[in-house]
């Protein structure tokens, strides 16, 4: 799909940030109109002389059905082909009552406004429907659309859409959410029934017309600022314990001074309240994590104690081990404990277990160095809890066997994620494994444990050869492969999560 600055490659940066800003912000104006909006840029010739127009936005109504089955947006019409919007970007005018027709679809009904900025009409908003499937409009629906005119003459004044960027969001609310008009003394005018009842709902049911919304008990700060500042101006208004509504007010204009504005109204109180839920769901879990991290620390305390005891050094180096993998896990823990979510930044994991081996393993006798490169990305915990156990005990053995003489050294972990499988590399400069080394017939504890995490919890793949250094110092290179978890729950025959 093109962009504004292909199909109008001429146009100024302020004219394209004015059109780029209606775009955001037109949804209320298509929900009053009850009909598609569509924005035409010249795109033939020169611009005070196009031969034809380019469709550089369009956006459906949620009021009514849309008259376009497709979409619009890039299509190029010569100027017989839309008239009325070419007398609309050449005269400056609303041109309203032209009927243009599609090959596909019956003749339609267009309303055109030139769409002005800094004195000088940039493109074209057209309003489209069809007259013969729209309903008999109500007191209502002529209400709405006397609205949009209002606002259709102030986008022929350059006086829409506002110079701020002011962009809605999915809590910002829609016409068909509530609607209010106020009169320049900011008094409420119109007030649609779907406002109302969201008025009611948090327990406002004093009568609404002809008032100001703070002689109801609603706060109206929103309200002040858009009339002293003449922008728009969104809040959010708790009003006690009943309810939440958020108001998105825009101030009206009308040859220079302010005539009144249009408020949206929508309750959220039920948003808000799952939000909470969320929030209080989250701080659980969050808590779960802290407090399995502790019970796994202390456990670890409680081995340590249990190896002080031991008299022979390999039941005491047993334990130490022991202890260490616990810290892996509890490493994980600690990460989820900081943010509820489910997935965890691998390679913090990696730089506390490296930071838990320099603390315990290294020293000036033993004056091993560590470089951490690459990233994992988020992994999930079911997926980060072995793999850092793997990584683990990858360090362990090069901290027990890579080095004996001369004890230092340098150690590589590569990481990386390709979007498909996880790839984690350890690189030593040790003594290197022996040439006939078969990692699936190790009978080592901790190999085993590798092998076994890998191979069943991870459906992964490891490798462990000699190096490329030269002798006595091949050294050693562990090359671990994980599928993420959709590629894992395929595996299965299950659906992928």
């Amino acid at each position: 799909m093109a962009s504004l600055e292909e199909l109008a490659p001429g146009l100024a940066k302020s004219r394209r940030n004015h059109l780029q800003r209606l775009m955001r912000t037109w949804a209320p104006l298509a929900d009053i109109s009850f009909a598609d909006l569509l924005l035409y840029v010249p795109s033939g010739g020169q611009a005070h002389s196009p031969t034809s127009y380019a469709i550089a936005g369009q956006i459906r109504p949620t009021t009514a059905r849309s008259v376009h089955r497709h979409n619009l947006e890039g299509a190029v019409f010569t100027t017989e082909q839309r008239p009325l919007v070419d007398v609309a970007y050449r005269e400056g005018r609303i041109t309203d009552g032209g009927r243009i027709g599609h090959a596909d679809q019956p003749r339609i009904r267009t309303l055109t406004v030139p769409v002005n900025c800094h004195g000088e009409v940039v493109a074209v908003m057209a309003r489209e429907f069809d007259p013969d499937a729209q309903r008999n409009p109500g007191e209502l629906e002529l209400s709405y659309f006397k609205l949009f005119r209002r606002l259709a003459t102030m986008i022929a004044e350059g006086e829409y859409p506002f110079p701020v960027d002011d962009i809605e969001t999915e809590e910002s609310p829609r016409v068909g959410d509530g609607l209010m008009l106020l009169d320049a003394s900011g008094r409420v005018r119109l007030i649609s029934p779907n406002a109302a009842s969201a008025l009611h709902r948090i327990g406002l049911h004093s009568e609404v017309e002809g008032r100001r919304l703070v002689e109801i008990g609603l706060e109206q700060r929103a309200i002040r600022a858009a009339f002293a500042s003449r922008l728009p101006q969104t809040e959010e208004i708790q009003h006690g314990d009943r309810g939440t509504v958020v108001l998105r007010c825009l101030p009206l204009i009308g040859k220079g001074e302010l005539t009144g504005a249009l408020v949206l109204m929508r309750d959220i109180s039920e948003l808000r309240r799952r939000d909470r839920l969320l929030m209080s769901k989250d701080a659980t879990i969050a808590e779960i994590h802290h407090r399995v991290k502790n019970n796994l620390q202390t456990v670890s305390s409680l081995l340590r104690l249990q190896g002080r005891r031991a008299t022979a050094a390999e039941a005491r180096d047993a334990i130490e081990e022991s202890v260490r993998r616990i810290r892996a896990i509890a490493i994980v823990h600690e990460i989820l404990s900081r943010d509820a979510h489910s997935d965890v930044p691998f390679v913090e994991i990696v730089r506390s277990l490296v930071r838990m081996v320099e603390e315990g393993l290294t020293g000036p006798d033993r004056p091993v160095e560590f470089k951490v490169t690459g990233d994992a990305g988020e992994l999930a915990a079911e997926v980060a809890t072995p793999l850092a156990v793997v990584l683990n005990e990858c360090l362990q053995n090069v901290m027990d066997h890579a080095y004996p003489e001369p004890p230092g050294g340098h150690v590589l972990i590569e990481l990386d994620n390709d979007g498909d499988r996880v790839q984690v590399r350890v690189v030593d400069d040790g003594v290197g494994v022996a040439p006939d080394f078969d990692v699936e017939r190790a009978d080592g504890l901790g190999i085993a444990i590798i092998r076994n995490l890998v191979g069943a919890d991870l459906r992964g793949s490891i490798t462990m050869s000699r190096g490329p250094g030269g002798s006595p110092r091949p050294g050693t290179v562990v090359e671990v492969s994980i599928p993420l978890l959709g590629a894992v729950a395929q595996q299965d025959g299950a659906r992928p999560r």
